[in-house]
């Protein structure tokens, strides 16, 4: 893994990871100050194995990492991601808990990293710390019940538009996706997958070209989309955006 060089000062005080700002504000410079490394994620990336013990803690400042469950028959089902407003490793360097799933570097990026021994001796110290990062984690939690509620009801074309609405909230509005990957994320079959975003090309709400979405319409793509994604978006606001 390599890591970026960044000037010290400028690592502790900006941040384009919301929570990652939220702990800043909360007192990381006076506990954590030299220990925080930006570091390069690469597509395809291996963080964590199932029941493997993550050394680092991260948070994404730009790309996507995605917690999957690999089954024996080859398939990959997608339970949640993280990008710009979370962190990935958290829980289990609060608990020392091993990871149960695979963690892996869907879009390429950059993150804050620190030791996650670090991180459990700070948090034990410092409340606000810990109750934000517990904050997240349930929030996590909560967006993967939804997932699993949404792919158990809703229809190829609404899921489809969810992910792709979750995933501009990360990214921005040119979705770097293959369709590959959204049928991990929705557990269907890949020409599913082209048949729903042909729809929502031939409908105008996004362009489709070379493994990249375009958002062309984002009011006309939610109310495409089923109630999952509001729902999602609603349940950071109160656990973690808002939880003051």
């Amino acid at each position: 893994m390599m890591d970026l060089k960044l000037d010290r000062g400028e690592q502790l005080t900006r941040s384009d990871n919301h929570l990652f700002a939220a702990l800043l504000a909360a007192g990381i410079p006076a506990t954590l100050e030299g220990h925080f490394k930006m570091v390069e994620l690469r597509t395809g990336q291996i963080l964590a194995e199932p029941l493997q013990k993550l050394g680092r803690v991260y948070f994404p400042h730009s790309g996507v990492v995605s917690y999957s469950v690999p089954l024996k028959d080859g398939h990959i089902v997608q339970t949640g991601l993280v990008g710009r407003d979370g962190v990935v490793g958290a829980l289990q360097a609060l608990d020392g808990r091993l990871s149960p799933n695979r963690i892996v570097v869907q879009v390429s990026g950059s993150a804050a990293a620190v030791e996650a021994d670090r991180v459990a001796q700070i948090a034990q110290g410092n409340p606000a710390i810990r109750a934000l990062l517990l904050s997240h984690e349930q929030f996590f939690f909560a967006e993967v019940q939804q997932s699993a509620a949404c792919n158990a009801v809703h229809t190829v074309q609404q899921k489809v538009c969810r992910w792709i609405l979750r995933l501009n909230d990360l990214v921005g509005d040119k979705v770097p996706v293959t369709q590959e990957m959204l049928s991990e994320m929705i557990a269907v079959r890949r020409t599913s997958v082209t048949g729903a975003a042909a729809a929502l090309q031939r409908a105008g709400l996004i362009s489709y070209r070379r493994g990249r979405i375009q958002i062309v319409d984002a009011e006309g793509l939610k109310q495409a989309s089923c109630e999952c994604y509001a729902a999602v978006r609603h349940h950071y606001d109160r656990l973690v955006r808002h939880r003051d």
